[in-house]
């Protein structure tokens, strides 16, 4: 036990209570984690606000079933704008007259950010889960955070920095990610489990897992894994989809290409299949995090409408958009964007990653590197900030 965490008699003699809000599945996860680490600090603690079923099977009061935030995209959050409103305020209400000791938003920062400030300029203790990416572009907002938030709990090192250089108090707690997935991976059980053949090379593609983002990669994907092929009979092609409205989106872009493209197209599992492969050809986003955990050499591509990119071009401003070339703070893995990612440009760069040995053990060294940099037991270490917290305000 730390010299900031209390003692079993003083816990037994307190009534502590953790307002907790998550809105997707991925905080649902995260919440429950924190919860489980929270309650060997403190096994009498109330846990209420909006949470999924992770959370509510740690013993979670749920106020508002957490789907009713789960909301993507500009016209469907203006159509359910009321709604939101209305839970927010309820939110709020419920923890202005029942204080908890601290109010905890996880992730959804477009919610919670503004509910944590309410708290908090209520008197209420206020910690936030996983940084926004202020660091990236938009970075006024942390002005936004810095009144809000009495802690922030980052998942990335680069990020604690950017709060460290703005004063904003702010604890790297390392991904949970790295902490479930083994430094050392298992192809061969991947490849036995999706029935692939073990003595020949794989390709997983993974074009997105949204709609409009199949829509301006899927083709381009499957046009340069056929670039590769024409060169490598062998290789074996697999794309997990997300759901099966994506899968039959992608049966249809393969059937709609001018040459037969002989692939594999899965439900689901899109670890295993990066699991399974060889090398990874994917957009940009959280699944080159998990390739990198994986270990495996990966070629990022994506493409934007001319006017978005114009107008994030100006926006954005970090070196790189993949994460482990922001984690290693230099270019691990090509990234090609806009003109750049071509079928012959993303094709060449994957057969390069494929028949270049030393390449890939060099990268193998640097991603197992960086997997231990985020191997940090996260669910303990944003615990032990969020406990820290909690004595500091009740020793004021």
């Amino acid at each position: 036990m730390s010299e900031s965490e209390p003692s079993p008699e003083v816990v037994s003699r307190r009534k502590i209570t953790f307002g907790i809000v998550a809105g997707e599945a991925s905080g649902d996860i995260l919440g429950a984690g924190l919860i489980r680490s929270l309650k060997l600090r403190y096994p009498n603690a109330h846990f209420a606000g909006i949470g999924g079923e992770e959370m509510q099977a740690e013993g979670f009061h749920s106020l508002v079933p957490m789907e009713r935030l789960s909301v993507m995209g500009l016209v469907e959050v203006l159509g359910r704008i009321r709604e939101l409103f209305d839970i927010r305020h309820r939110l709020l209400d419920y923890f202005l007259t029942t204080p908890p000791t601290v109010v905890i938003g996880i992730d959804s920062p477009d919610f919670t950010l503004g509910l944590e400030r309410r708290c908090r300029d209520a008197g209420i203790a206020t910690a936030h889960y996983v940084s926004p990416s202020v660091w990236a572009w938009r970075q006024k907002r942390i002005f936004k955070i810095a009144k809000s938030v009495d802690l922030m709990l980052t998942l990335f090192p680069f990020e604690a920095r950017f709060y460290e250089e703005h004063n904003v108090p702010v604890a790297f707690v390392g991904h949970p990610l790295a902490d479930r997935i083994p430094l050392e991976p298992d192809t061969e059980a991947a490849r036995r489990a999706l029935e692939l053949n073990s003595d020949a090379p794989v390709l997983a593609i993974l074009p997105g897992s949204r709609q409009g983002e199949i829509e301006r990669l899927g083709t381009l994907f499957l046009e340069a894994a056929r670039w590769i092929q024409t060169r490598r009979p062998d290789l074996q092609l697999v794309i997990p989809c997300v759901n099966r409205e994506r899968q039959k989106q992608i049966r249809e872009l393969v059937e709609a290409l001018a040459v037969e493209l002989p692939v594999t197209v899965v439900l689901g599992r899109s670890r295993e299949v990066m699991g399974a492969a060889d090398v990874v050809l994917l957009a940009s986003g959280t699944a080159t995090l998990e390739a990198m955990l994986l270990k495996k050499p990966m070629v990022v591509g994506y493409r934007l409408s001319a006017v978005s990119h114009a107008i994030l071009s100006r926006m954005v401003r970090i070196p790189h958009v993949a994460l482990p070339n922001l984690l290693a703070r230099e270019a691990l893995v090509p990234e090609l964007l806009q003109a750049d990612a071509s079928p012959e440009t993303l094709g060449a760069a994957v057969l390069e990653r494929l028949e270049n040995e030393v390449e890939r053990m060099r990268l193998k060294v640097a991603f197992t590197d960086l997997h231990l940099q985020l191997r940090q037991n996260a669910d303990e270490r944003a615990a032990t900030a969020i406990s820290e917290l909690v004595e500091r305000r009740s020793a004021q």
